[in-house]
C-alpha cells in the first residue's frame, strides 16, 4: 500500500473523519494488522490479539478485533503471533557522521526500524552556514519517514576558540524557526556561553521558546553545581553527554530528560541507564539516541534497534526500553499525539518482530506503508540536486610539504615537555596528558606511542596549519590519516606518524575534494571519498560503508587497536568537550575554555 506525498503531509484534523467513520466501522480501513501482541508503550503492557486499523497513514482503530473495519479494499495482514511495536525514534543525532545524505541515511536506517529521527546538521552549518542547513531540511522532508530538523546553535561551537566557515546567528535561528520541518533548536554547546549570559546563545533559545519548540542541551562538564543550575536555568531541555549514573541523575532532576547513547564510538547507556535499572528513577525522563553513527555501523549492525537491543542487554525491561527510543522521545519533542506510539490518530509507524529482546526487525510500515521487510528497503528515498558549491568545499589554497607538519622546539632544547591530546576508548572526552618528547635538528619528534596532529585550514584557502601531539591510537611505522570531518569547525585533521605521509594525505583530500583517506609508507591504502561539504556521500549507504571498513581495516594495519577510532579521530577539533583538543587558532584547554601553549615552561 503506498499513499501520495499531499496524504502524507496531512494533519489529523484534516483526516479526523475519515478515522473515526473507519474506527466506528462505517468506512473500510485500508490496512488491518491482526493476529498479533501489541506493545502498548502509553500504558506499558503487551496485548494479546489485539489489532490495528489504518486510514490515510494514521491509526484508526487499536483494540481487541478490528473486524468491523475491514470492507472493500481492505488489505489484511497476518502478524502471525508476532510483536507490533512502534516504529524507533533517535532522539537526537547528526546525519553528518553517517557519511550520507539524509536520503541515503533514510534508505539505510529504515530496514533497521527507524521511522522517526531528530537531526541536528550543525556539521554542515560550520561548511556551508543557513544555506547548507536548509539543503539538509529540505530533502529530509522528502523522505518516506520522518525527519525532524534542528536548527543548529553554535557554529562556531566556541567563539573565540575556532573559525568556521560559516557563522550562524540569533537572526539565522529566528528565521528558520518557520520552516516546516524545524522542530527546535540544535544541542546548545557553548555552555560557558549560557552559564555567563551570553547575548546571541540567550536570543536563539528565546526565539525557539517563542515559537514553540524545544531547545536542544549540550553541557559536557563534570560541574554539577551552581553551573549546570544556571545551563538548565538558560532553556536547554535535555542533554546527551552524560557518562555516568550521575550525570543521569543530574539531569532529570532539574527537568532535563537524559539523552543516553550508543553510536558507533560513545558507549554511554550501560553506565547510565542503572539510574533506572536500578536507582528506580522514572523510567519516562530517558531518551535513547546514537549521537554519531558512521555507515559501517549503520549498514553492518544497525540503528536504533542495535540501541534498544543493547539497553536490554545492560538490565533494562524490553517495553521500558522501547518506551525510551519511542513514545518518550515523541513527549519530549511534544509529538506525543503524532507519532511514538500505537494509539489512534497517530502516524502509522509499526514494526513487526518475533522476539522483544532480540528485535529481528522483519517488518517496517511508516505513514501506514510497508517500508521494508527482511532487511530490505521498499520505496524510493528522494535526493534534491546538490548544488556545486557543496561539492566544492576543500580550499587548501596550496600544496602541503613536509616542512608544514614540523613542530619547532624551543631554541636550546635537547628534550621538551609537550601537552599531549590523550584519546580515550568509547567516550567523546579526551585527557590532558602531557609527555618529555626528543629533538631533532630543532624539530619537536614523537616517541612512545605519542604521534602528531595537525589541523589544516580548509575553508578560506589561508594553507595555515596549527601543529600538535595526540596519544592513544597505537599507531607505529610510517603512516598518516587526514580526514575533513573534523567536529564541528570541519577544517581538516591529520594525524601521523611521517610529515611526509600526513603532506600527502592532507593533499590528497584536496584532490578530491574531501573524505578521509589513510597512507602507510608512502602509498594511500585507504580513501573514503565525502564530496559534498567534504562531510557525505550521496552513493549508496553500502558502498560508502564498504570504503569505511576497508579505512577501519587500514587504520589496524597501522597499529590502531581502538574500537572505532575513525570517530575518534574525527572529534580531535571538538572544543567544547574537555578536556584538550586543537583548533586552527592553537591548542585549547577546554577545562578552562582557552588557549593553551603546546609545551610547559622549560625549568
Amino acid at each position: 500500500m503506498t499513499h501520495s506525498k499531499t496524504d502524507k503531509l496531512k494533519s489529523w484534523a484534516e483526516v479526523a473523519p475519515e478515522l473515526v467513520a473507519v474506527a466506528a466501522g462505517r468506512m473500510p480501513a485500508d490496512l488491518v494488522i491482526r493476529g498479533g501482541k501489541l506493545v502498548n508503550v502509553q500504558s506499558r503492557e503487551v496485548l494479546d490479539g489485539w489489532q490495528v486499523a489504518i486510514s490515510k497513514g494514521r491509526f484508526a482503530y487499536v483494540g481487541p478485533n478490528a473486524d468491523h473495519c475491514i470492507g472493500n479494499g481492505t488489505e489484511a495482514v497476518e502478524a502471525g503471533g508476532r510483536y507490533l511495536i512502534p516504529g524507533l525514534c533517535d532522539g537526537h543525532m547528526h546525519i553528518e557522521s553517517g557519511m550520507l545524505t539524509p536520503a541515503e541515511f533514510a534508505r539505510a536506517v529504515i530496514p533497521h526500524g527507524t521511522t522517526s529521527m531528530f537531526t541536528d546538521p550543525h556539521e554542515i552549518a560550520n561548511v556551508m552556514g543557513l544555506e547548507g542547513v536548509r539543503l539538509m531540511h529540505d530533502e529530509a522532508l522528502m523522505q518516506p519517514v520522518n525527519i525532524f530538523t534542528q536548527m543548529p546553535s553554535c557554529a562556531p561551537s566556541a567563539p573565540g576558540l575556532e573559525t568556521t566557515g560559516y557563522e550562524i546567528s540569533a537572526d539565522d535561528v529566528a528565521e528558520a524557526m518557520g520552516w516546516p520541518g524545524i522542530i527546535g533548536l540544535g544541542e546548545m554547546m557553548n555552555f560557558p556561553g549560557v552559564i555567563n549570559g551570553d547575548p546571541q546563545m540567550l536570543a536563539e533559545m528565546a526565539a525557539t521558546m517563542r515559537a514553540g519548540k524545544t531547545v536542544g542541551g549540550h553541557y559536557a562538564s563534570p560541574d554539577k553545581g551552581v553551573s549546570f543550575s544556571a545551563y538548565a536555568a538558560g532553556g536547554p531541555a535535555d542533554d546527551h553527554e552524560g557518562t555516568a549514573e550521575a550525570d543521569a541523575v543530574a539531569r532529570v532532576r532539574l527537568g532535563m530528560r537524559s539523552m543516553m547513547r550508543l553510536g558507533s564510538a560513545w558507549y554511554d547507556v550501560e553506565s547510565q541507564i542503572t539510574a533506572v535499572t536500578e536507582k528506580g528513577l522514572d523510567p519516562r525522563n530517558f531518551i535513547l539516541c546514537t549521537d554519531d553513527c558512521h555507515s559501517g555501523t549503520l549498514v553492518n549492525d544497525g540503528h536504533m534497534n542495535r540501541v534498544v537491543r543493547h539497553a536490554i542487554d545492560c538490565g533494562c525491561d524490553p517495553v521500558v526500553a522501547l518506551q525510551m527510543a519511542t513514545v518518550n522521545t515523541a513527549s519530549h519533542f511534544g509529538l506525543e499525539r503524532e507519532l511514538g506510539s500505537i494509539a489512534p490518530g497517530r502516524w502509522a509507524d509499526v514494526i513487526l518482530t518475533s522476539d522483544l529482546r532480540t528485535l529481528p526487525i522483519e517488518q517496517v510500515y511508516a505513514r501506514g506503508a510497508l517500508v521494508a521487510e527482511g532487511g530490505r528497503v521498499l520505496v524510493e528515498c528522494p535526493h534534491i540536486n546538490w548544488p556545486e558549491k557543496a561539492r566544492r568545499s576543500v580550499n587548501l589554497g596550496r600544496a602541503l610539504a613536509d616542512g608544514d607538519f614540523e613542530v619547532p622546539a624551543p631554541e636550546g632544547a635537547n628534550r621538551v615537555t609537550a601537552k599531549v591530546i590523550g584519546v580515550v576508548e568509547n567516550q567523546a572526552p579526551t585527557k590532558a596528558l602531557t609527555a618529555d618528547l626528543p629533538v631533532v635538528d630543532g624539530v619537536v619528534e614523537g616517541e612512545d606511542g605519542v604521534c602528531q596532529i595537525a589541523l589544516v585550514e580548509r575553508h578560506r584557502a589561508t594553507g595555515d596549519v596549527v601543529n600538535g601531539f595526540v596519544s592513544g591510537f597505537g599507531y607505529e611505522g610510517r603512516m598518516a590519516m587526514a580526514s575533513t570531518v573534523a567536529h564541528d569547525s570541519h577544517h581538516m585533521i591529520v594525524v601521523g606518524t611521517s610529515r611526509a605521509d600526513m603532506a600527502a594525505a592532507a593533499n590528497r583530500l584536496g584532490e578530491v575534494g574531501g573524505g578521509i583517506t589513510v597512507w602507510k609508507d608512502g602509498q594511500e591504502i585507504a580513501l573514503v571519498k565525502l564530496p559534498i561539504a567534504g562531510l557525505m556521500s550521496d552513493s549508496p549507504a553500502a558502498e560508502v560503508a564498504a570504503s569505511a571498513d576497508r579505512m577501519v581495516a587500514a587504520m589496524a594495519d597501522c597499529g590502531c587497536t581502538l574500537n572505532n577510532a575513525y570517530m575518534q579521530h574525527s572529534l580531535l577539533a571538538l572544543v567544547v568537550i574537555p578536556e584538550l583538543r586543537i583548533s586552527d587558532l592553537g591548542l585549547v584547554d577546554v577545562t578552562k575554555f582557552e588557549l593553551t601553549d603546546l609545551f610547559e615552561e622549560q625549568t
